[in-house]
């Protein structure tokens, strides 16, 4: 009994023990349960892919980079490209044409590549005269637009009076309602018209300045260029003045600006500017006043001559108070130059931001011949874009074919790479003009029945009379579409049969009595899937008979191609 009560007897006891002199309490936090460990989800499968549609879509790639680089004008980098998004599909492990898909958009692509290849004959053959703008000239005096100045606010007054007074200028500008009634129609109408030709003619005005400076004509006539053109170098008016200073063909060729088939240097703005200030020169030599010289300098010093003499006067606002002896325009003109001017030297006093002036620069590199001027622009980096816009005396998208002191302008810092890809160019690089050897009783007019071009273009093309005469063996420039080595045959939807082909060939006989082997040798421009159109076979078969491993042709190649001697297809069907 001892021994089974004693544990519990001691156990009381303590319990009494501790409830005399309790311990103190500890507040114990229990421990979280431990999570399980988690297991990681096992990854997602890897999409399949489908090895036709990353195919599809390499080739898609790299044709819009050809797509990117013939918007630029850069002809043989859109072939590479083009080229490599072909051989994408046929490099495939069974080639382009055992998978339905794959041969569906390979024969697609090539359609597209000559489509590209036309489109890019028609806009930059070489014989296409590029476009004109508008001459501001004519914009500013249309009828349906043109409000004639009203009595002006006098506000403006007060804050013209107060400009003359602080801003020098080298022609004298009265402070009438005429002059300042054109400031208040600059500031709105006419606001926006103002002020994109100021910030136009800001990257000009450096050079005509200086031009002016040194003829020691006004500088503030450097400004004409506003109201005539707002410094648009392609500007055409109605009357066929061009160029930023608007000449007219006659005056031009006085004060040497050449004119012809290739170039107009009225819209050179360095060489027209030229002209325009040996022309303001004799202008003012000629009436000892630069309003009537001004004048002049539209409506013709004849007509201004006439009105004076009928006038009895030769003051030119006294000229033109009335409208007996000098038509509209050319009364409303001074006083809309001198507003310019105004606005033009101080442009922020009227609102107007004032257009950092930025002189444009730019290298000159002599070119012999005629050069494609999308392979000046491949060669030198830049858009086709940029140099027409150097060069908006060219009226073609070549430089002429008879200048050999002609000097193409490139963006600053290319000159040296041109002038180093000129000389190791072959010639047949340069260009893709067409030429014909003059036969024996050839004439101009046959010739140009014969090859379906204009008369008047074949002969202005070769700098020679429509009536002139030709001689035998006379090579002639043909004034039409030259080949683009994009793909050099027609689209696929024109079959063309291989006696028409424009290639060197022979032809020798096949055990096939249906097949015969032709020779083929490669031309500038050509390409594997062009010839394969051509002949109407496959790129795998023209590998195959050649044993080539890729698509890369270089000019004088000869490809083995069995034609079948079955009738080709009718372009018409």
């Amino acid at each position: 009994m001892r021994r089974t009560f004693g544990l519990p007897f001691a156990v009381l006891l303590a319990s009494a023990a501790c409830s005399r002199n309790p311990a103190p309490q500890v507040a114990v936090t229990p421990r979280p349960p431990v999570p399980a460990a988690e297991v990681p989800a096992p990854p997602p499968p890897a999409p399949v892919v489908d090895p036709t549609v990353a195919l599809v879509a390499e080739a898609d790639r790299l044709f819009a980079l050809g797509e990117r680089e013939l918007s630029l004008g850069h002809l043989e980098q859109a072939r590479v490209a083009f080229d490599k998004s072909l051989d994408v599909m046929l490099d495939a492990p069974q080639g382009a044409r055992v998978d339905p898909r794959l041969r569906q958009h390979f024969d697609r692509l090539v359609d597209r590549i000559a489509a590209h290849e036309t489109l890019a004959l028609q806009k930059g053959d070489g014989f296409t005269e590029k476009a004109s703008e508008p001459a501001a000239i004519d914009q500013l005096l249309e009828v349906s637009t043109f409000v004639p100045p009203v009595a002006p606010a006098r506000v403006i007054e007060q804050t013209v009076q107060l400009d003359l007074a602080q801003t020098s200028h080298d022609i004298p500008i009265p402070l009438n309602d005429r002059v300042l009634g054109y400031v208040e129609l600059f500031q709105g109408r006419l606001r926006d018209f103002l002020s994109g030709g100021l910030q136009r003619g800001s990257k000009y005005l450096p050079m005509v300045q200086s031009v002016f400076r040194a003829e020691g004509v006004p500088l503030d006539l450097a400004y004409v260029p506003l109201i005539e053109s707002a410094f648009k170098p392609t500007a055409l008016s109605r009357a066929s003045a061009r160029g930023m200073w608007q000449f007219m063909r006659g005056t031009a060729g006085d004060f040497g600006l050449k004119q012809d088939w290739y170039i107009d240097e009225r819209a050179d703005p360095e060489k027209a500017t030229r002209a325009a200030a040996k022309y303001f020169k004799v202008l003012y030599n000629m009436f000892g006043d630069w309003h009537l010289a001004m004048a002049s300098y539209n409506g013709g010093p004849g007509r201004v001559q006439r009105a004076m003499r009928a006038s009895g006067v030769d003051d030119f606002w006294d000229l033109t108070s009335d409208d007996r002896y000098l038509p509209r325009e050319t009364r409303e003109y001074v006083p809309m130059i001198l507003a310019a001017v105004i606005i033009a030297k101080n442009p922020t006093q009227y609102g107007f931001e004032a257009p950092p002036v930025d002189a444009l620069e730019y290298d000159k590199v002599r070119v012999a011949g005629a050069v494609d001027l999308r392979r000046v622009a491949e060669w030198t980096g830049a858009s086709i874009d940029e140099i027409q816009a150097l060069n908006p005396e060219l009226r073609r998208w070549t430089t002429p074919l008879r200048y050999p002191e002609y000097e193409v302008k490139v963006p600053a810092g290319t000159g040296p790479t041109l002038s180093a890809r000129l000389v190791a160019a072959d010639a047949s690089e340069l260009s893709a003009l067409k030429f014909h050897t003059v036969r024996r009783r050839e004439s101009l007019a046959s010739i140009a029945k014969k090859l379906g071009v204009s008369r008047g273009d074949l002969a202005e093309a070769n700098g020679v009379s429509v009536k002139a005469a030709v001689r035998p063996g006379q090579r002639l420039l043909i004034p039409r579409a030259p080949s683009a080595p994009l793909l050099a045959s027609a689209p696929r939807a024109v079959d063309a049969t291989p006696v028409l082909v424009n290639a060197s060939r022979t032809t020798t006989a096949d055990a096939d009595d249906d097949v015969r082997v032709v020779t083929h040798r490669v031309k500038r421009g050509e390409t594997l899937y062009a010839i394969a159109n051509t002949y109407d076979v496959t790129v795998a078969d023209l590998r195959t008979w050649n044993r080539m491993k890729g698509t890369r042709l270089d000019i004088g190649d000869r490809l083995t191609v069995r034609v079948n001697r079955a009738p080709a297809r009718s372009a018409a069907q």
